[in-house]
């Protein structure tokens, strides 16, 4: 969503990269640029206003040190401000003393807050017993839809009997559920609408007289705009939010309400929806995003991507490379882990400095190339996996049409494949002969070796 922000503020500092000393000339031309990429990003002029004024402020005081440039010194500068704009601290769910836990989820229709609601209770399955609650008696096969994305990520769910059009007494029997099956955090999927309403607010009100929240959360599309910022003030007059999740961050919309949200309402962003699937919500970490909007990357959300795709398949391919035998095979392992870790677009993102290769021939990464080149595999026998040097002519002729590809792109893989080998081995050249510790990389301790 960042990318043509990202873009460019890079290109900004970019003019900076030779001055020895910022004067205010060349802070004041730097920031007309800053200005221009936020609006084209739909911040609300007025937080790009006072954000603009504080950067001004920190950058002509401050001298460039000898040790970095004047690009440097007011990226620094972008970087911090852009933290304090949308929140230093990240604001954690309140979870209640004496269960169950009540998050009343709001929001417009559209905004993505059913599935929200299921990726939230996926979220805290982890020590907590969840449940889902469909409370949209309006929109056809809500509740049919809330139901099976429960099922399909195990989260308990509760839903209203046939006929039912009372959603306080929907509320009531969830509740008593709740409590009979130990659930301790509840989770109300209200009803939407195209736009706020009165009626809307109404039932909202009630609902949570009947069963007082100690979370209200608010679901916002993060490609709606600056309209969203309106939304936001208009259910947080009425509803008393305590947090804000947005959705869609990882579309390809300017995005500018991520930024500018926090500090045109007050209220604190608490989640980030980067994706459709289930388990694609992040807490929402002001430092992180920041890292992302500057092309920094983020290794912590790296990290966790790497760690949540799962342990067994890390150490089954720390045990091939021990074994010295980069093959074809442990190729495909590797192709198979990278697509557990989610689209990735998103994935290189959070890797530093990557942002400034995209576009390059050597940095084009995509899903459809990693589809491509499991096909190519996928297609070899288990002799050619194991010794790609049998893969000749007629080989290659039968491998390209088995994964749909052509000759010159099995090419492609058995050259990148060479290479990647090479690599394997200057890596294990250097660990003194003891193989790559793969297996750190992916959170897990490495076994000791049996002599």
């Amino acid at each position: 969503m960042f990318e043509a922000l990202r873009e460019k503020l890079e290109s900004a500092f970019s003019k900076l990269r030779n001055r020895g000393k910022l004067s205010e000339a060349d802070v004041d031309a730097a920031l007309r640029e800053l200005r221009k990429s936020l609006l084209e990003a739909d911040v609300d002029f007025r937080v790009v206003r006072d954000l603009l004024a504080k950067i001004r402020e920190r950058a002509v005081k401050l001298d460039v040190l000898e040790s970095i440039t004047a690009a440097q010194h007011i990226s620094t500068v972008v970087y911090e401000e852009l933290i304090a704009l949308m929140g230093t601290d990240v604001a954690p769910l309140t979870i209640a003393s004496k269960p169950p836990t009540v998050v009343l989820m709001a929001g417009l229709q559209g905004s993505g807050k059913t599935t929200t609601t299921v990726k939230l209770a996926r979220r805290l399955q982890n020590g907590h017993s969840p449940l889902v609650v469909a409370c949209d008696l309006r929109r056809p096969a809500a509740v049919e839809q809330l139901r099976v994305l429960a099922g399909e990520s195990k989260v308990a769910f509760f839903g209203p009997g046939a006929g039912e059009t009372d959603v306080l007494k929907v509320v009531r029997d969830a509740s008593a559920w709740a409590e009979s099956h130990l659930n301790d955090v509840i989770l109300l999927d209200t009803a939407g609408r195209l736009h706020v309403d009165r009626e809307l607010m109404d039932e909202l009100g009630a609902m949570a007289q009947t069963l007082p929240p100690h979370e209200t959360l608010l679901v916002v599309d993060a490609m709606t705009g600056q309209e969203a910022l309106n939304v936001a003030k208009s259910f947080h007059a009425l509803l008393n939010l305590t947090g804000l999740v947005l959705t869609k961050l990882d579309g390809d919309a300017r995005g500018g309400s991520a930024l500018a949200i926090r500090a045109a309402t007050g209220i604190p962003v608490k989640f980030a929806g980067m994706g459709e699937a289930t388990d694609a919500l992040e807490v929402f970490d002001a430092k992180r995003m920041a890292g992302r909007i500057m092309g920094m990357g983020d290794i912590q959300g790296l990290l966790e991507k790497v760690q949540a795709a799962g342990i067994d398949d890390a150490e089954q391919l720390a045990d091939a490379l021990e074994g010295k035998e980069f093959t074809l095979e442990t190729l495909l392992m590797q192709f198979r882990q990278m697509e557990k870790m989610g689209p990735l677009g998103n994935v290189m993102e959070m890797i530093p400095g990557f942002s400034r290769l995209k576009g390059t021939n050597e940095a084009e990464v995509s899903d459809a190339i990693l589809k491509r080149s499991k096909a190519i595999i996928q297609s070899m026998t288990p002799l050619e996996r194991r010794n790609p040097k049998v893969i000749k002519g007629s080989r290659r002729r039968r491998i390209a049409l088995g994964s749909g590809t052509s000759v010159q792109m099995v090419n492609q893989l058995l050259a990148q494949y060479e290479q990647m080998k090479k690599l394997y081995k200057t890596f294990s050249s250097a660990g003194s002969g003891k193989g790559f510790n793969l297996k750190s990389l992916f959170g897990g301790a490495r076994r000791s070796r049996r002599r």
